[in-house]
């Protein structure tokens, strides 16, 4: 028999399972894990598990079980039916024993830091939106939290180990996956193995700009969705770097039923986005916060400013894609 080990958290209708109680479900028996909620890697014997969504990466498919090098069941947990407040609040209780919230000012993780109550950490350039933004809505919320001043040398430091790390080495990834670096190094730092995050929120009840003007917002919303399994392995792999992981309330199981079951068109109209969202947070954070329409991550921290800055400083005036590849091919010594 060999080692258990669990990476992440299991829980079951709602109820959080030791590693205790986890064990002894595998142990007696293994397709008993088919009915885990979480966001957990599992491994034991000659078998392992990802949950549904594959949160946590690891070795095999996400959402299955895997014995001996086949698939013996995919993992499904079928929690109560519940409406889309409860799915959120429910989601947030279940992760927020621990950790810390990263915040950057918007309704997505100022809702998530309302209900979880942990301390916050909020990154950015001296002076940027985000932290601005981060610092007004803890005061809003009567919580802690720390501010990370990122300076243009620890960007030019920390940008090989990114690039080594995500799996698509484009601007757009680099610049978010840079933010989060940041993130996940004070968390780790500061003996965090949790980090509270907002991703997900955009895709599931239509945050970007962009489906403002969609002609095909339904299939836009459920192209994004599928995407998110890429994101959270981008993000992952740079919060591994500091023994870390990202947790994603607005990517459980609950939430996401409860956000797909609502029509496209009642999530962004009028000119409006992420409407049910906003609708919920309003009974859990002053309006102010609930409302607000905040910048995506690498431009409110003023990373993606610094990252052109950069590039431009190394003789890539006219593209950012050019510096990166360059970083990359010394990276590999060629």
């Amino acid at each position: 028999m060999t080692s258990f080990t669990c990476t992440g958290w299991v829980e079951r209708d709602g109820t959080r399972l030791s590693p205790a109680e986890i064990e002894k479900v595998v142990r007696a028996d293994p397709a008993g894990v088919r009915t885990f909620g979480g966001e957990f890697f599992l491994s034991w014997d000659t078998c392992h598990a990802r949950d549904h969504f594959g949160i946590i990466p690891g070795p095999g498919p996400k959402g299955a079980l895997v014995c001996n090098g086949e698939v013996l069941s995919l993992i499904e947990p079928d929690p109560a039916p519940c409406t889309l407040e409860e799915a959120i609040v429910t989601a947030v209780r279940l992760r927020s024993d621990e950790g810390v919230t990263a915040l950057s000012g918007g309704v997505d993780s100022g809702l998530v830091a309302a209900l979880a109550q942990r301390e916050c950490v909020a990154v950015g350039m001296k002076g940027s939106h985000d932290l601005a933004r981060a610092r007004r809505a803890a005061d809003l919320l009567g919580l802690t939290c720390t501010e990370v001043e990122i300076t243009s040398p620890e960007i030019e430091t920390a940008l090989p180990k990114v690039i080594a790390a995500i799996p698509k080495k484009d601007p757009v990834n680099t610049g978010i996956a840079l933010t989060m670096y940041f993130v996940a190094r004070w968390a780790g730092e500061h003996g965090y193995r949790r980090i509270l995050a907002g991703q997900g929120a955009d895709e599931l009840f239509g945050g970007y700009a962009r489906y403002l003007t969609s002609p095909t917002l339904e299939e836009d919303l459920a192209r994004d969705v599928a995407g998110l399994e890429f994101q959270a392995a981008r993000d992952q792999a740079v919060a591994a770097l500091f023994g870390t992981y990202l947790s994603m309330p607005y990517l459980d199981i609950r939430v996401v039923r409860a956000a797909r079951a609502i029509p496209a068109c009642e999530k962004v109209r009028d000119g409006q986005r992420k409407i049910p969202l906003r609708e919920i947070a309003a009974h859990h954070i002053p309006q102010e916060l609930a409302g607000y329409e905040k910048k995506a991550m690498q431009y409110g921290s003023g990373v993606w400013g610094e990252l052109k800055k950069l590039a431009r400083k190394n003789g890539y005036k006219t593209s950012v894609q050019d510096y990166i590849d360059h970083i990359g091919r010394v990276e590999h010594g060629h």
